[in-house]
């Protein structure tokens, strides 16, 4: 959620805060962490190819091996920094299990900590994997924490289907996954390519079951050089992993160690430290004051709109978009692609273009999701009872909104569903919008989220945004649940859909990089 000054804000006027995008991926999980879960995957050290890192000449090579209980090292910490500030730590260890003949146990956690809008913000994970000699998933257990609000998972394979359990607050689902071929935890992507070998031009593809995003995904690595740097001691294969469209840029060592990784442009980076440099990085947290992660998702403009909430016409330029990166059109904007610039037009009301979507096509928004579980008995018979008096769907939605506003306190904790949300009576951008999206459902209203940007006055620029969209009458209209809008103003630029971790990830291609010039804007 973001802060405005224009009227938007709850009684005390305190900030709201956009889920710092924590796609730390040791992840993640939610939007920017709504910019550390949808902004921590970018790195900015795009020339530091030549500058710090230099070839070797002559080849190098690690042997396979297959004998777990050998390895050199077992056990390592490492640091992470975000845009030149540390913001926290992980630690991996894998030992023989003590009840499971044959087979090994991996214990990881990564623990992040950072202010943003002068908010606190802490994320930590720990993972326990059981998997066998050849690294192979047996069963797994995995706690995320988000500012208090906690998802637990656990999974046993067996017969090729992976038998996957999830508890968030008084939220349990279950979930069978048939899988195609092997399955690794997400904690051996680097372990893996040091099993089977290291040298340069090597390849290595294979699927995890990703604990954050909550599903099977491919991972894809190649070993690009063999170097040495000014940013560790010793020499290193730079290995290049390929995960949901980014890539991650890490060194290993002889041994197996992740000496550095950088990802998200080079802004997040993480290397090797002492357990109690790691450890001391908590007492460290408590007095940190850097604000790295606003600075980091804040996306320039180049003039300032005033009384945002009040735009319904804004004409703008996007320029430096990810090659790779589109934005949609729709209803309410029109965005074309010229060169690294995308132009778009953005009509509050959506009168750009016929309003399209009937049918089977509507289906995937009146289902309940693990974030929006639309068929939870409370949250139906709370969405009839505010409603109850209302014909149509546009008053629907609007009495919708008023009980949001007066019930619902706008606050930058975050929630892995509507239902932690409505148990807690706040949160911010993103859990307004699932439990917005949730009520619509259940009535009836196919609704979507969308997760994009918004003017802050306070701030002079845009700020990851989430909020929704409903069908009503033929058309899909912008509802925002923080700011209590239907329509939502013109400033609420859409860049993807979706309520899921996985459906994020093309967020974090934008953010640190992109800049906005303004053309024309005109209010209500």
């Amino acid at each position: 959620m973001l802060l405005r000054s224009d009227g938007h804000n709850t009684k005390a006027e305190r900030p709201l805060s956009e889920r710092a995008a924590a796609v730390i991926r040791t992840k993640s999980g939610s939007l920017l962490l709504c910019a550390l879960i949808a902004a921590i995957l970018l790195m900015v050290l795009s020339g530091c190819g030549g500058r710090y890192f230099h070839d070797v000449d002559r080849q190098a090579e690690t042997q396979p091996f297959s004998d777990l209980g050998s390895l050199p090292v077992k056990e390592y910490w490492t640091g992470v920094i975000f845009n030149g500030s540390k913001i926290g730590f992980t630690h991996f260890r894998i030992y023989p299990s003590p009840t499971d003949k044959d087979l090994f146990e991996i214990h990881s956690r990564a623990y992040i900590h950072f202010r943003f809008l002068m908010m606190e913000k802490m994320i930590s994970m720990q993972s326990h994997d059981l998997v066998d000699k050849d690294l192979k998933l047996v069963r797994f257990t995995c706690e995320h924490d988000l500012d208090g609000s906690r998802l637990r998972q656990s999974g046993i394979l067996h017969d090729g289907i992976l038998d996957i359990v999830r508890t968030s607050g008084s939220e349990s689902s279950s979930e069978k996954v048939r899988l195609q071929g092997d399955i690794y935890p997400g904690s051996v992507v680097y372990l893996l390519p040091y099993m089977k070998g290291l040298k340069t031009g090597k390849k290595f593809s294979y699927q995890i079951y990703d604990t954050e995003f909550r599903e099977v995904a491919d991972v894809a690595q190649e070993v690009l050089a063999y170097q040495t740097s000014d940013l560790f001691s010793g020499e290193a294969f730079k290995v290049e992993t390929v995960y949901k469209g980014q890539k991650i840029t890490s060194w290993l060592d002889h041994q197996g160690l992740p000496l550095l990784e950088m990802a998200l442009g080079n802004v997040l980076i993480s290397g090797l430290e002492t357990e109690s440099e790691a450890k001391h990085y908590l007492v460290e947290a408590g007095l940190n004051k850097d604000e790295t992660l606003l600075t980091f998702s804040l996306v320039k403009s180049d003039r300032p709109i005033n009384d945002p909430a009040k735009a319904t016409h804004l004409e703008l330029v996007i320029m430096d978009v990810p090659e790779n990166a589109s934005i949609p059109s729709d209803e309410r904007q029109a965005c074309e692609r010229l060169g690294s610039d995308v132009v778009c037009r953005i009509e509050a009301g959506g009168s750009i273009r016929q309003g399209q979507g009937t049918g089977s096509f509507l289906e995937p928004y009146l289902k309940p999701s693990y974030a929006v579980p639309s068929g939870n008995s409370e949250i139906r018979a709370l969405a009839a009872r505010i409603t109850e008096k209302d014909s149509g769907a546009n008053a629907q939605i609007r009495s919708l909104l008023h009980w949001m506003k007066e019930n619902i306190e706008k606050d930058p904790t975050d929630a892995f569903t509507a239902g932690e949300v409505l148990a807690r009576k706040k949160g911010e951008c993103q859990g307004h919008s699932y439990l917005y999206t949730a009520f619509a459902r259940s009535l009836g209203i196919p609704t979507r989220v969308a997760n994009g940007i918004v003017y802050s006055e306070q701030h002079k620029g845009f700020l990851y945004h989430a909020w929704a969209e409903s069908f009503v009458e033929g058309r899909w209209i912008s509802v925002d649940p923080t700011f209590d809008q239907m329509p939502s103003d013109a400033t609420h630029i859409k860049f993807i859909e979706g309520e899921t971790p996985a459906s994020l990830m093309p967020i974090v291609s934008f953010m640190g990089r992109i800049r906005i010039a303004v053309r024309e804007i005109r209010y209500e």
